[in-house]
């Protein structure tokens, strides 16, 4: 059972990453871009790694994955807040 749910995890996690990169192509502008890249790499990323985690078990890969969770949670959406400011701030110059 355990074993369903984490394979269920890792492909519903590689959907969101194929729903980001479809999203990076059609949105037309680098905003909506970013916005739609972070949300859904962020979901894929924690999904996928999650299905990991009942894959290890619990054991010091565990432990590991579990921190980069929380690294991603943290890191991706201050990282896309940063490159859309820069975005938005060289948009503001140019006009």
């Amino acid at each position: 059972m355990i074993d369903l749910i984490s394979k269920f995890l890792i492909v519903f996690g590689l959907f969101f990453f194929f729903v980001g990169t479809i999203g990076i192509l059609r949105f037309p502008d680098a905003l909506t871009r970013a916005h739609g890249a972070a949300k859904a790499d962020t979901l894929g990323a924690v999904l996928s790694i999650s299905g990991l985690v009942l894959q290890a078990g619990f054991s010091p890969v565990t432990i590991k994955l579990i921190l980069i969770v929380c690294f991603l949670w943290t890191a991706n959406p201050t990282a896309t807040h940063m490159i859309a400011k820069a975005i938005y701030a060289k948009d503001a110059k140019e006009e």
